[in-house]
């Protein structure tokens, strides 16, 4: 699934950038870059920031426009500041991820990143069908770019596990009911031979002590422990009136 969603940079300055790009996608799963008109192809220095995720530095495609990056994918998110000159449908990066998740089986999925200086510009923002906005702090909104596509991707992989997370088969085996019972039976009998519940007036004891083991839910193993305790102390009564 992930396969399917595409960083695509425009004119990106620094090739350090798009290297720390590449290592934010593999950390998260991603491994689709498309680079569009960089100012320089990536080098020495995006090897250095990528930090072993060259593969998916030199595996990027480079195109001359966005119209090549994008051309295949049914869905487009640009990102974008908050604007209200545009009229365009706006998510945040959890409606985004959303929306990237469900999609993503149709066709491939385009995130599209702009200038560290500038953005993208108008005419680039109209060719996406969505923009998102990441909603950092107004007083300081300083987020370079490898930090937003850590951001964007980070949230597609949460949904994307959490949608995919299968319940785990439970290793405890616990005991069907007729054990159960027979143990209810076996501690009602041993702690009337006791004296603990006294037959004539047993209160409820027994009640009690069901409710307290149904919220324990003792396992098959824990169960057994219990039977064998009660048999210890019916067999020490037996001895001592013997």
């Amino acid at each position: 699934m992930l396969d399917r969603v595409r960083i695509v940079l425009v004119n990106t300055s620094h090739t350090g950038n798009i290297g720390s790009v590449a290592r934010a996608m593999k950390t998260m799963g991603f491994s689709q870059l498309y680079l569009v008109n960089p100012v320089h192809a990536p080098d020495s220095h995006a090897s250095a920031l990528a930090a072993g995720a060259t593969d998916v530095l030199y595996g990027a495609k480079q195109v001359n426009t966005l119209a090549e990056a994008i051309g295949d994918c049914g869905l487009v998110i640009g990102t974008s500041a908050r604007n209200r000159t545009l009229d365009w449908p706006l998510l945040g990066p959890r409606q985004a991820a959303a929306q990237v998740l469900a999609e993503a089986p149709n066709y491939p999925i385009a995130l599209v990143f702009g200038r560290e200086s500038s953005g993208l510009t108008n005419a680039e923002l109209h060719q996406c069908t969505h923009h998102v906005h990441i909603p950092t702090n107004p007083d300081y909104s300083s987020l370079n770019l490898a930090m937003a596509v850590q951001t964007l991707a980070y949230e597609i992989r949460m949904q994307y596990l959490e949608a995919n997370e299968q319940p785990q088969a439970s290793t405890v085996l616990y005991p069907p009911a007729d054990d159960m019972e027979r143990f209810y039976t076996h501690l009602e009998t041993t702690l009337a031979t006791t004296g603990f519940i006294i037959k004539n007036h047993p209160g409820q004891v027994m009640t009690k002590l069901r409710r307290l083991f149904s919220r324990a839910r003792p396992e098959i193993t824990e169960l057994n422990i219990l039977r064998g305790i009660l048999t210890s102390i019916d067999k020490k009564i037996r001895t001592k009136s013997d």
